[in-house]
């Protein structure tokens, strides 16, 4: 089959280079003028399956209530911007019900485990170079973040999740370089999850996708789609026909499907994150972190890549592009000081705000739109690294009308009708 892909960020590289490999003629359309230049760019890189779980949880609307007014709170409302998204909060409080989160939880923990794996297999059958750290550990400042953690490590014994729940002493040991000042109760370590550098990976295989035949088309947005059974799309060279169209689009996809009857429920969640080269100390070998952390009380991640530290978090509804939120900004930088303080280079921190596609209910859509020709891999939201190899293999089994690699069951577009 000859067929398109609309975006390049991680999904859609991942989902070019899979479609490439099963034996088919791939054009990709990309806005920016690289793969992985929107919410692919400068995520935190961790793939941890066991913490992939929907938004939309039994208990969390009250949760996040109590948050909204703290300093540090790790969601954010951006008015005017978030009161026009008044319909996807009704849907997502809907959603909260605990059984319908339950039934969620399941699809997205299935198919990032699957999605580990497979990514783990394209690393190492590639040979893709991309800087990575092993182990991935949530701290836990104080007895209180352990009480609150209670539920989510009987969620993770349930699952069958590996993991030890380790007291600060056997912490420090793993991460040397966590500042013996801030109080820390205990960790959840997960020793099977880890680091990996989004963008790079993104990039390496973008050049296996070519090497396969695949074209990727740079600076091409999209302005409209054509169902039918020659589908097509229209863009700045007019309109081109394939025998597929996979929507890849992020955010803009939303725009983009609903003149041809498709109202998604489709958001901008935005996502922050700093990037700074780690200080070369003599004498300190283990300066800064060595795998990935997560703090759970701010919900900011510790990434270590090669030389350099990335922190990464929040969640802003409502904002846009190119408006850093200050208290944004300032708890990222609390959250490295209280752990790795006078580790990074900060004069040289690379700052940077994203859109993540998220969908009221938490997991992605992967498969046919209903619409003839047009197929689906969006609305990954935060979680579009851990979920990509896995849903673009999904996809792919499910262009070519073969028995899927992982059970699709809640991840189509029927759930939302």
């Amino acid at each position: 089959m000859r067929i398109a892909i609309v975006g390049a960020g991680i999904v859609g590289v991942t989902s070019a280079y899979e479609l490439a490999a099963d034996g088919h003629e791939v054009v990709v359309f990309e806005r920016h003028d690289s793969v992985a230049g929107g919410a692919s760019f400068a995520n935190a890189g961790v793939v941890s399956p066991g913490y992939v779980a929907p938004w939309a949880a039994p208990g969390m609307p009250r949760k996040l209530l109590s948050q909204l007014l703290a300093r540090h709170a790790p969601l954010r409302l951006a008015l005017p911007g978030a009161l026009a998204l008044a319909h996807w909060g009704w849907r997502w409080w809907r959603a909260c019900r605990p059984a319908v989160h339950a039934a969620n939880r399941a699809a997205m923990f299935r198919l990032a485990t699957f999605s580990r794996d497979r990514l783990e297999d394209l690393r190492t059958g590639l040979r893709l170079e991309t800087e990575r750290a092993e182990g991935y550990m949530v701290l836990l400042r104080r007895e209180q973040d352990l009480r609150l953690a209670r539920g989510g490590i009987r969620q993770l014994s349930e699952l069958g999740v590996p993991f030890e729940l380790l007291d600060a002493e056997r912490v420090r040991a793993r991460e040397p370089g966590l500042n013996p000042g801030t109080p820390l109760r205990a960790a959840i370590h997960l020793p099977r999850d880890g680091v990996l550098n989004c963008r790079q990976f993104a990039h390496g295989l973008k050049a296996e996708a070519q090497r396969l035949g695949t074209q990727f088309r740079f600076g091409a947005p999209v302005s409209a789609l054509r169902p039918g059974a020659r589908p097509g799309l229209v863009g700045a060279d007019g309109e081109q026909r394939f025998d597929a169209v996979v929507v890849c689009a992020g955010v803009q996809a939303a725009e983009l499907l609903r003149p041809i009857g498709l109202k998604l429920p489709l958001a901008p969640v935005w996502g922050y994150s700093l990037t700074a080269p780690l200080r070369d100390v003599d004498g300190h070998a283990e300066i800064g972190p060595r795998g990935g952390l997560m703090d759970e009380r701010y919900k900011v991640a510790i990434s270590r890549l090669g030389r350099r530290v990335r922190v990464a978090g929040s969640a802003e509804l409502g904002g846009r592009a190119g408006s850093f939120h200050p208290r944004a900004i300032a708890t990222l930088y609390q959250v490295l000081h209280d752990w790795f303080p006078g580790a990074a280079q900060l004069a040289q921190a690379q700052r940077w705000k994203g859109a993540r596609p998220m969908l009221p209910d938490g997991p992605p859509l992967i498969g046919a739109s209903g619409q003839p020709g047009i197929w689906l891999n969006l609305g990954h939201g935060s979680s579009g690294w851990a979920l990509s190899a896995g849903s673009a293999r999904l996809l792919a089994d499910l262009v070519a009308g073969r028995p899927p690699s992982v059970d699709p069951a809640g991840l189509g577009i029927e759930r939302l009708r």
